[in-house]
């Protein structure tokens, strides 16, 4: 079997969760991370595995970082590792229980991560590095020598729109830097007084191993993925690898060689699913604005960590759906407009960008929702972490373990907790290792482009500290999922906040009151049918002035006539069952009414 048989490509994973969107710290270039490289190689609990503890003093003592954003590097790359739910769920468990930062200290002292790809994570932090020349020269001029784009590739730039969801960028990265990410595993002893690898160095198995978390592969087309290290030590790679059974190491040039040959553009990226990927069947197709709606998977083919779902340009709809398709996939969200969307699902990551005047309601997403380049969008989710930037006038309200991640460029963004559920919630939360405690919903991590910022400061180069605000309980209410599903959830995991509980109960008091004054009030039957035209005229007008006429019309019973041969019997309600609800937000029908 030919060499050639063999692709080799980027893992999604790392460079979609890992690489956090904003420029890095200039104490991540190479320079530093070499000496790091070297320091953990020499030091007494750093090497094979590093401890918090360990990693603090690197990043705030040697580095010169925050502490805040030492935790932050940590804590995203733990995110990104595989741990089983139950694991989760026991470090939540202990986390709840810690009632002082003393307390909170000795949890994260227990933590520790493989050293060489906490490295390599740290080195593709500089994926969203600030290039000026890049800025400058990237296809500004159209050159007789660039093909013409076809279509699905310009869907693709245009649905990738950051680079942590081109895998072109991730190929183009890989390719670029590959020479510096092998020499950030060679050892001390085979490195020159600068701190470059000599040519004859080898590279050992167990460093080649930590490669596992940026390279995967395969041989020949449609094989079973595998890690790019035992791709390297068995036919047709190892000889040309270099691979010696005996000193099981690697020389680097040849290695080096080898997967610069190899190197290809994943086959379950963004690209292919756009071009090939499967279309999602719609459950009613309408004229005009679901036309151009495109909805795409491949989690029909992709290997678990690769599978994605991609949702551009979703208009002036209601979408539902509940699904296995769903479940475990990397789901984007692209250009959707005066839409409904909710994926009940337990969800790898969500990313929703350029979306506007929308609300998205999600299932347990794993590790990350990031909104980018929001406007007047609403985000209900329970995630393990949550990251903002380049957005205005979001809401978002969330049940998180991590402090929600502010980066440069919001305004007017409004934190509020968690306020509602559906019937199986917490089985998809426990599928995926998320509690309902600790919740750092209301503890927001502002990142500017020189890392941590302090609210007390004010720059031109940071966020500003009052581009957010947490929500006045007096402008809180529930949302209700109108969908029926089956499961036991049937309030709002955890419970509220008791300041935001105690604004509920007013509320209900006052809905109390007034239904007691009404029924005091003795209405002749002509006046009670009188009184409740104005009750409906009134709630009308509201409907139509805040916009939830749309909301409601998507809702109505026709819809769920629609769904009548895929969910079997119409009910009061529509149903989510592995099945797509959409619904033409323009329809006409009767609002239901409280009164």
């Amino acid at each position: 079997m030919e060499a050639d048989s063999v692709s080799i490509w980027p893992r999604m994973e790392p460079f979609l969760l890992g690489a956090l969107q904003a420029a890095p710290s200039s104490k991540l270039s190479l320079h530093y991370l070499r000496k790091m490289a070297s320091y953990v190689r020499t030091r007494d609990g750093c090497f094979p595995v590093l401890g918090w503890p360990m990693w603090r003093h690197i990043a705030c003592g040697k580095l010169q970082l925050p502490e805040d954003l030492a935790w932050l590097y940590f804590e995203t790359f733990d995110l990104l590792v595989g741990h089983t739910p139950e694991e989760r769920l026991e470090r939540a468990e202990c986390l709840s229980q810690c009632s002082s930062k003393s307390e909170l200290d000795q949890q994260r002292n227990k933590l520790s991560v493989d050293t060489l790809q906490f490295l390599l994570f740290l080195y593709i932090q500089q994926l969203n590095r600030v290039s000026l020349r890049t800025s400058l020269i990237c296809e500004e001029w159209p050159s007789h020598r660039t093909r013409s784009p076809s279509s699905s590739d310009r869907e693709a730039k245009t649905s990738s729109q950051n680079k942590n969801w081109d895998d072109q960028a991730h190929l183009s990265f890989v390719q670029s830097h590959l020479a510096e990410i092998l020499e950030l595993l060679v050892e001390p002893g085979q490195l020159s007084q600068s701190g470059q690898a000599l040519r004859d160095c080898q590279i050992s198995l167990e460093a080649v191993r930590s490669l596992d978390l940026l390279l995967e592969g395969s041989v020949c087309h449609g094989r079973a993925v595998q890690p790019v290290h035992r791709l390297l030590t068995k036919a047709p790679l190892q000889t040309q690898a270099g691979w010696s059974t005996q000193s099981r190491s690697f020389p680097l040039h040849k290695l080096l060689l080898c997967l610069q040959r190899g190197l290809t553009l994943n086959p379950f990226g963004i690209t292919a699913c756009l071009r090939s990927g499967k279309k999602l069947a719609w459950a009613q197709q309408v004229e005009g604005a679901m036309k151009r709606a495109k909805i795409a998977r491949n989690t029909h083919t992709a290997p678990p960590g690769s599978k994605m779902v991609l949702m551009s340009q979703v208009f002036k709809q209601t979408l539902a759906k509940t699904s296995d398709k769903l479940t475990g996939a990397n789901v984007k969200v692209h250009r959707c407009s005066d839409a409904f969307i909710y994926l009940l699902s337990p969800l790898r990551s969500v990313s929703l960008d350029k979306c506007r005047d929308s609300t998205v309601v999600l299932g347990p997403v794993e590790t990350s929702v990031h909104i980018h380049s929001c406007q007047n969008v609403r985000v209900v989710c329970v995630a393990g972490r949550i990251a903002v930037g380049a957005s205005s006038r979001c809401t978002i309200h969330t049940l998180t373990p991590t402090r929600p991640l502010l980066l440069p460029g919001n305004t007017d963004i409004t934190l509020g907790p968690f306020h509602t559920f559906y019937p199986s919630l917490e089985d998809h939360m426990a599928s995926v290792g998320l509690a309902v405690v600790p919740d750092a919903w209301d503890q927001p991590l502002l990142l500017g482009t020189e890392g941590i910022v302090d609210p007390s400061l004010n720059t031109s180069s940071n966020p500003d500290p009052a581009c957010y605000r947490l929500l006045p309980p007096a402008e809180f209410h529930t949302l209700v999922v109108p969908f029926q599903m089956e499961g036991d959830t049937c309030e709002v995991p955890g419970g509220l906040p008791p300041p935001y509980q105690a604004a509920l109960d007013e509320k209900q008091k006052r809905i109390q009151n007034w239904q007691k004054t009404v029924l005091e009030a003795r209405l002749s039957k002509e006046q009670k049918r009188q009184f409740q035209e104005v009750v409906e005229v009134k709630f009308h007008e509201w409907l139509l002035e805040t916009g939830n006429r749309q909301e409601l019309d998507s809702l109505i019973p026709s819809a769920v006539a629609s769904l009548k041969d895929l969910n079997g019997p119409a009910t009061d309600a529509p149903r989510v069952n592995d099945t797509e609800h959409i619904r033409n937000g323009r329809a006409a029908g009767q609002s239901p009414l409280a009164c």
